[in-house]
């Protein structure tokens, strides 16, 4: 088996042009979506994938998320997800990321489990609703041998755990970016890592939020002690979109930058990101054989 020769950097991608920017700033694998400057992303179009598929030779990570808002989907938008996650299963994606809640915070383990069924052999990436979900209540009974220890994120990375078929979980660390809440991270890299032992092909955390150039050393060091292999990023910003003729007043509701504005991957931040993780992955593995 060959070495995993630096970390992986996965970038999320909205158009054509942003999967090229990332492509070409180094980027190992796209999560593909739509609106990420308007709500975290939605499921693409079949078009916008076989568009970027053509143009770029990236593993792609598709988004299944049929609106923005909250995690709890009706049975309609449920029926919704799974035929996206059929037509993707069809047209050569990588994985799938998304996440399912209750109405009371919790991960709806039955619904993911049906995702989970429908996506297989897919990668499945339960993405930053794991983020939203509700504290561990004083009692619960999924400790693994930390019971005097009652730690927010327990139940939900339980109820992913029991689902079976989960890849990773992108996360912040339920903070409000993944540098202002290492310790939980770093809690979670090592239940994560008492639950699935050494399994080839078990659970892994993917950091997520907030990475950029100024942070990204200070979340490697403290996470590839503990086994860190991939991070996530967008890399992204607000650019004019170039049409000279505004109507005074009018406008999307949108507002601020993105009423006029595209959202588009700064490949100088990817590129950059990518050379501080390359050096930071040497510095902590230059003695690997």
């Amino acid at each position: 088996m060959a070495l995993v020769s630096s970390i992986l950097i996965e970038v999320c991608v909205d158009s054509v042009q942003s999967a090229i920017n990332a492509a070409q700033a180094g980027a190992d694998r796209l999560e593909l979506c739509t609106n990420l400057g308007l709500g975290g992303g939605t499921t693409p179009s079949l078009g916008l994938l076989k568009s970027v598929q053509k143009v770029v030779g990236l593993p792609i990570m598709a988004m299944v998320r049929p609106r923005t808002g909250d995690f709890h989907y009706s049975d309609l938008e449920l029926e919704v997800m799974l035929e996206d996650i059929r037509l993707f299963r069809e047209h050569g994606v990588r994985g799938v990321v998304v996440g399912v809640l209750d109405k009371d915070g919790r991960v709806d383990v039955e619904r993911m489990k049906l995702i989970v069924d429908e996506a297989l052999p897919l990668e499945v990436c339960f993405h930053r609703a794991f983020d939203m979900t509700r504290d561990a209540e004083e009692g619960n009974e999924f400790f693994y041998g930390v019971s005097d220890v009652l730690l927010p994120w327990l139940t939900a990375l339980h109820d992913i755990e029991s689902i079976g078929g989960i890849s990773r979980i992108l996360t912040s660390g339920q903070g409000k970016t993944a540098p202002e809440a290492l310790d939980t991270l770093e809690s979670l890299f090592r239940m994560t890592k008492e639950l699935v032992e050494d399994e080839p092909w078990g659970l892994t955390i993917l950091p997520g939020s907030g990475i950029n150039p100024t942070t990204i050393a200070s979340v490697l060091g403290a996470l590839l002690p503990l086994g860190l292999q991939e991070i996530h990023l967008s890399g992204s910003r607000w650019i004019d979109g170039g049409v000279s003729f505004r109507r005074e007043g009018m406008g999307m509701g949108i507002g601020d930058e993105g009423e006029w504005g595209i959202w588009m991957v700064d490949g100088e931040k990817v590129s950059e990101v990518r050379d501080i993780a390359d050096k930071c992955w040497e510095l902590h593995h230059g003695g690997d054989e």
